[in-house]
């Protein structure tokens, strides 16, 4: 096929000869812009700096990630663009297992052995479907949800093939939106249509953002017992089950999901959470051991999951295994900045099990200043170090860190539950005095963003709003803000596609944070009115 020859494609294989026989397929379909990938890392590592159209996978990688969890990683991380076709290789006898635990569908997979005129033809049906969808990705992409729920319907109609799939995804734009009703209205004629088990979890999930959390669990308790291998639908129960109070339930069905699909990390650091919340330390420390073990094959590994092992073994009151967790961390993540924040809270933990006041405070001093200078640390990471600062009596650094932790808020659960931190050590008063300042920091840093602007320096503006969003990325507020710092300086300054990229970003960020805020619509309208200012094509380029 003469339109496959301009694709780009990555093979991700282990196996040198099945490389050599992929690449072989490929070009005999016309496809000769082909990169190659050994393991996930190295799969990770071009697709940060280059976007490709088609990625050829195989589902057993070797020792780390398999094939699936490179592409929940890829998605979860935004590492692929919607468009990317995914197709994964996979031996017939592991198909049933991969298909059915799948949590984030690929394009395609093809079962072992198969011919390059197999590979071309599922191929060109991916690149049939692709062609279809394009414009409303395009436009999912570039933020402007309300109107690719409009061309979903234009799709639904002429290309009647693809009919499901347009409302399907219709529906999941209604959910992104924070529209549960009419979500809730194409799931239930979908059920009508076809009692497929992913529309019942759509319906599950609007019953859910409606607080109507009985009968959500209802649907969600029938899907895992018709699909014993359903993985979203227990992560949405357990989800029903925390928001109902019922953290011994929650930590049951995350429990049952993890001996059915052992592998994911995110599940395995939620039934971690969930279980030290209940005080099952056992199944804690299992799970965070685990995590740590899993994630050290991930290009995204993150320090704090070994803060939440030190924690852990801390409550067992294995100090000694912590200490030899705490030695892993600051040699293997040495290359990450929020290493040492993590670093000198663990090592307050052990100080404190111990007894040793004094060192314990050195290193709590340690992390608060730690979290001055550095970006990513999460806010549960703050609230346990603030926890931890009130419980030796250093209010001055638990205030400075849940000071950023309040402004960090990202809706009033979030605040609610940084009060608390403050609450349960007794401290009301402290904590009415920090959520006052930090509710003053967020209303100045959007001022004097929007001052700058308004004096014709948009250069400042973007840079102190960036700046903002590095410190405070969950505050919908100062993303919302940031978004407008940038296009301002891109409508009045000129088009910079760095810029251009970062745009987008803030306003799929707003938008996941606040998808009920109305300035959303003119904001992604202003966007695309400097896209087609500077004759900027929709997909970026």
């Amino acid at each position: 096929m003469s339109s496959l020859r301009s694709l780009t494609a990555l093979i991700v294989e282990p196996q040198s000869g099945m490389r050599a026989n992929l690449h072989n397929m490929l070009n005999l379909c016309g496809i000769n812009k082909i990169d190659h990938a050994v393991s996930s890392g190295t799969a990770i590592r071009p697709l940060k700096n280059k976007s490709y159209d088609l990625i050829v996978c195989e589902y057993d990688l070797g020792e780390g990630q398999d094939g699936q969890q490179l592409l929940e990683d890829l998605r979860h991380n935004k590492l692929i663009p919607l468009w990317t076709i995914f197709i994964i290789v996979t031996a017939e006898r592991a198909y049933e297992k991969v298909v059915s635990a799948a949590e984030l569908a690929p394009t395609d997979y093809i079962l072992k052995p198969f011919t390059a005129d197999t590979l071309l033809e599922r191929i060109a049906r991916a690149i049939e479907k692709r062609t279809a969808f394009l414009p409303v990705y395009h436009l999912m992409e570039h933020g402007n949800l309300n109107e690719a729920i409009d061309i979903c319907k234009v799709g639904q109609d002429k290309y009647r093939k693809y009919a499901i799939d347009f409302m399907r995804l219709r529906a999941e734009l209604h959910v992104i939106l924070g529209e549960p009703a009419p979500a809730e209205e194409i799931y239930q004629e979908l059920m009508k249509t076809k009692a497929v088990a992913w529309a019942r979890l759509g319906l599950a999930k609007t019953l859910f953002m409606q607080d109507k959390f009985g009968e959500a669990e209802l649907l969600l308790k029938a899907l895992v017992e018709e699909n014993s291998r359903y993985m979203d639908a227990y992560d949405w129960l357990a989800k029903t089950h925390e928001a109902m109070g019922d953290l011994p339930q929650a930590k049951d069905v995350l429990t049952e999901a993890v001996g059915i699909s052992p592998h994911a990390v995110r599940r395995l650091r939620h039934l971690g959470d969930v279980a030290l919340e209940t005080g099952d330390i056992d199944t804690a420390e299992k799970s965070f051991q685990k995590v740590v073990s899993k994630a050290k094959y991930s290009e995204f590994r993150d320090p704090e999951d070994h803060v939440r092992l030190v924690r852990t073994l801390v409550k067992k009151g294995d100090v000694k295994q912590a200490g030899t967790v705490i030695r892993d961390m600051e040699k293997s993540l040495s290359h990450i900045d929020k290493t040492g924040a993590c670093k000198a809270l663990s090592s307050a933990l052990v100080h404190t099990e111990q007894g040793e006041a004094e060192q314990a405070m050195h290193h709590l001093t340690a992390a608060v200043e730690a979290c001055r200078s550095v970006d990513g640390i999460s806010n549960d990471m703050k609230m346990e170090l603030a926890k931890n600062c009130l419980d030796h009596n250093m209010d001055d650094g638990a205030s400075e860190v849940m000071r950023d932790v309040m402004s960090n808020a990202a809706d009033d659960a979030a605040f609610a539950k940084a009060m608390e931190v403050f609450e349960r050590a007794g401290r009301t008063e402290l904590a009415q005095t920090v959520a006052k300042e930090s509710r003053k920091h967020v209303v100045e840093l959007v001022s004097s963003g929007a001052e700058k602007a308004k004096q014709g320096d948009f250069k400042g503006a973007v840079e102190l709003m960036t700046a903002a969003v590095r410190k405070l990325p969950d505050n919908p507020q100062v993303v919302f803000n940031a978004a407008v710092a940038v296009l301002k300086y891109l409508e009045n300054v000129g088009w910079e596609q760095r810029l251009g990229d970062r745009a987008r970003g803030y306003i799929e960020s707003a938008r996941r944070l606040d998808p009920s805020n109305p300035r959303l619509v003119p904001l992604s309208d202003l966007y695309l009115g400097i896209l087609k200012k500077y004759n900027v094509s929709a997909a970026g380029t």
